[in-house]
Parts: C-alpha cells; sequence; structure tokens
C-alpha cells in the first residue's frame, strides 16, 4: 500500500488546576473551545467535537500520524494556559491541572 492510513479517534480529557472553576465566563469558555479546536487542528489532530465546564474540558478528535499522544497533550494544554493567561488581569493565576485522561473511541462511537 503506497499511502499510510489511521483513522484512530481519541477523546482527552483534563481540568483546571485543582478543579477550580476558572473558566465560568461562557464567553471565555466558548472562545477557548475554538482555540482548543484550532491548535489541535494544527497538530494534525482534527477536532470532531470540543467541549468543557467550568473545571474542565473534552476534546474529541481524529489523532495524526506524526505527533505522540504526550506531545499533543502538553502542546495542546501549554499554547491554551497561555491563551488564557492574555485574556486579561482576571485570568493571570489559571492554570491547567498535571494530568490528563486519554481514550480512545470506535468510529461507531463517534457521536
Amino acid at each position: 500500500m503506497p499511502q499510510s492510513l489511521a483513522a484512530v479517534y481519541l477523546h482527552l480529557v483534563f481540568s483546571t488546576k485543582d478543579r477550580f472553576p476558572f473558566l465560568k465566563d461562557e464567553s471565555l469558555r466558548r472562545r477557548l473551545h475554538e482555540y482548543l479546536g484550532g491548535v489541535t487542528k494544527t497538530l494534525d489532530c482534527p477536532p470532531l467535537r470540543v467541549a468543557g465546564v467550568e473545571d474542565h474540558v473534552h476534546l474529541l478528535v481524529r489523532f495524526g500520524r506524526t505527533v505522540s499522544i504526550a506531545d499533543w497533550v502538553k502542546e495542546v494544554k501549554r499554547v491554551s494556559s497561555i491563551w488564557v493567561h492574555e485574556q486579561g488581569q482576571s485570568h493571570h493565576a489559571f492554570h491547567w491541572q498535571n494530568g490528563y485522561g486519554v481514550f480512545s473511541v470506535s468510529h461507531s462511537n463517534r457521536d
């Protein structure tokens, strides 16, 4: 087969530091979800869905072939943390919790 094909779907979940409700503001949360989707897309892991609540986020992606899971999560959390800090003085205490959960999702259970 001259081409490589990968169809791996992952559900990523990670929390704010100490599960603090840093993301109470719906506008900030919506913009963060959009930003997270863009970040993961640039890492060759197109998002199918990004959602969350005030203390954690969920990403469902089609995982790419060019990055490891650990590097993908590290970069998503790193750049999104910087982005949140840039949203104003009131967000400077924001941090993501260390760690994450990532689970495979079958093609038939993507929705």
